[in-house]
C-alpha cells in the first residue's frame, strides 16, 4: 500500500484547480468513469477488467476499502484506475463539465435517521454537481437495499431536470452484463432485495 497508493492517488484539488480526468492515466482512454464510495473495490476492479479502454476514478474515505482495492490491483498490471481517498464532494468541483461517461453510487450509507437525511449522497446539491460533470447520455447507476433510501433517491432523481430513468428493477438478471455485484450486495442476496437504478444524463440544450 505504501508504494502503490502514492502512484495511484489523486490529491485533494486546490481552490480553482482543474483536474482533467483523462490526463490522470498513462495512456489514452476512451472515457472516464467515477465510482463514489467503492467499499472493498471489487466492483472497480471488475469494471476495469471488463473495460480495459476505460479509466476509472474510485473515491473512498475508509482506509480499509482503499487497501482492499489496492490488493485487487497489485501485480495485475492494470494502469487505468486512480484513487481519490477522500470525500468525492472535494473532487467534483475540480472536474470539467461533461468529463465523465458513467458514475456509480452503489449501496451508499443510507443515513437512516430522519435528522441525518440531508447527508445522503443522492440529493439536490450532489445531483447538480453530477449533472455538470456527466457527459450527455452518461449513465448514473445507483443501488440500495434500504427502502427509505430507495424512495428518497428515486424522488430526487425523478425531480431533477437533468436526469431521466432508464431502468429501475429488483431483478439482478435484468441488469446489463457489465453490472457485477459488489461484496456488500452478495451478503444481501439472501435478505431484503436491493433496488437497482439506472438514470441517464439528458442532452444539454
Amino acid at each position: 500500500m505504501a508504494e502503490l497508493l502514492p502512484r495511484l492517488a489523486i490529491a485533494v484539488p486546490g481552490a480553482d484547480e482543474v483536474v482533467v480526468p483523462a490526463s490522470l492515466f498513462p495512456r489514452a482512454v476512451s472515457e472516464v468513469w467515477l465510482e463514489i464510495g467503492f467499499g472493498g473495490g471489487e466492483h472497480v476492479a471488475e469494471q476495469v477488467r471488463r473495460h480495459p479502454d476505460v479509466g476509472i476514478i474510485g473515491c473512498e474515505v475508509f482506509l480499509n476499502g482503499v487497501a482492499s482495492l489496492l490488493g485487487h490491483l497489485n501485480a495485475s498490471g492494470i494502469d487505468t484506475v486512480r484513487i481519490f481517498p477522500e470525500d468525492a464532494r472535494l473532487l467534483l468541483p475540480a472536474l470539467p463539465e461533461a468529463s465523465l461517461g458513467r458514475v456509480f453510487v452503489l449501496f451508499p450509507d443510507p443515513w437512516p435517521k430522519k435528522r441525518h437525511a440531508e447527508r445522503r449522497f443522492i440529493g439536490p446539491a450532489n445531483l447538480a454537481a453530477l449533472a455538470r460533470v456527466m457527459a450527455d447520455g452518461a449513465e448514473l447507476r445507483v443501488a440500495s437495499d434500504d427502502p427509505v433510501y430507495v424512495e428518497w433517491a428515486l424522488g430526487h432523481l425523478g425531480d431533477h431536470p437533468a436526469f431521466t430513468a432508464r431502468q429501475i428493477t429488483q431483478e439482478r438478471a435484468a441488469l446489463p452484463d457489465d453490472w457485477p455485484p459488489t461484496r456488500y450486495e452478495r451478503k444481501l442476496l439472501a435478505g431484503y432485495p436491493p433496488t437497482f437504478m439506472r438514470f441517464c444524463r439528458k442532452p444539454r440544450t
